[in-house]
């Protein structure tokens, strides 16, 4: 069974309750289907008003669950023929970012994704999620493979942040990431950045410079993660929820102004409950977008990626007052 929140134990309960009318009923051969439809129906209703009004914190919690789907899980049921490329010819293989050539639909394209794990071994492994600068230049060494062979690039993003370690320092991380950055607003191809959990700080926004930016319905995309700015903000880590509601980070608060071009919607509760439902539903959403992207030309594909990236982000103007023309 999946890790419950706090918000879910209500619905926890009530399903509870039907289970054991049933094994009731069975046990002692009693109808009681009519009350266990009645407690179906306000379970129904239950997760309507849980699921359908979740505060910004409870979004972080799902994004977060250890059971969510990550990159390995949706792989094998989007993609046919995947082959894992490892390295950055300079340093080591970062196993935070996997990356490899697949085909989806038909078509050939690169992929490249964060990967945090799974349990706390893995997480170790892949330092839970957290790329230090190779994976970033590994990141890079694909994509640049995917614009000389003019692949489409699918850029999937679960991170905290990028790694801020000693090492990750030494080895250039800023510059890593800055790199990044410029080689992705400058391909001719088509690039779909998908945020399928986390989206934390620049370590995120390296895989994010793409055509279309899709958020799975319980993601979010920050430049901070909610627990630094409260410790910012606040000098208080236990304000992160308060941080979380003032940062605009969800997936519906960046489509409401223009960073996210669609939401991707999950299973009720999230991702976790239903890997199928969610992988079928994220592929086809970003078929939709590689065909129309395909139909563009190089040149088009890269201004319109420039021009939507100029785009973000609105500021007023104040017009200073003549005070020697106020006082005529």
């Amino acid at each position: 069974m999946a890790k419950l929140f706090d918000f879910e134990k209500p619905i926890a309960e009530l399903v509870q309750k039907i289970s054991d009318l049933q094994k009731f009923s069975a046990e002692k051969g009693i109808d009681l289907s009519q009350e266990v439809a009645i407690l179906e129906k306000k379970v129904a209703t239950l997760k309507n008003e849980i699921y359908g009004s979740l505060e910004p914190w409870q979004k972080v919690k799902i994004a977060r669950h250890p059971e969510r789907p990550n990159f390995y899980d949706y792989a094998p049921l989007m993609f046919e023929d995947f082959i894992e490329l490892k390295g950055d010819r300079l340093f080591a293989d970062d196993r935070s970012i996997a990356g490899g050539i697949a085909l989806f639909h038909g078509i050939v394209v690169t992929v490249i994704a964060q990967v945090k794990g799974r349990g706390t071994k893995e997480h170790i492994k892949r330092n839970f999620g957290m790329p230090h600068p190779e994976g970033y230049r590994k990141a890079v060494r694909l994509m640049d493979q995917a614009e000389k062979f003019g692949r489409p690039i699918l850029t999937f993003i679960d991170t905290p942040g990028a790694a801020c370690d000693l090492g990750a320092e030494e080895r250039g991380q800023g510059e890593a990431i800055a790199r990044c950055l410029l080689a992705s607003a400058g391909y001719h191809v088509p690039v779909i950045s998908t945020v399928i959990g986390e989206g934390g700080s620049g370590g995120a926004l390296a895989l994010g410079v793409g055509n279309v930016v899709l958020m799975l319905e319980n993601s979010f995309y920050s430049v901070v993660a909610p627990e630094s700015c409260a410790s910012i903000l606040w000098k208080d880590t236990t304000k992160a929820n308060e941080a979380a509601a003032a940062l605009k980070f969800t997936a519906q608060d960046l489509l409401r102004i223009g960073v996210a071009d669609e939401i991707v919607r999950e299973p009720q509760g999230g991702a976790h409950y239903n890997l199928d439902q969610t992988a079928e539903e994220l592929a086809r959403v970003i078929a939709k977008y590689l065909v129309r992207l395909r139909s563009e030309t190089p040149e088009a594909l890269r201004e319109k990626r420039y021009q939507k990236l100029r785009a973000i982000g609105v500021y007023q103007e104040k017009v200073k007052l003549n005070l020697a023309k106020a006082l005529d």
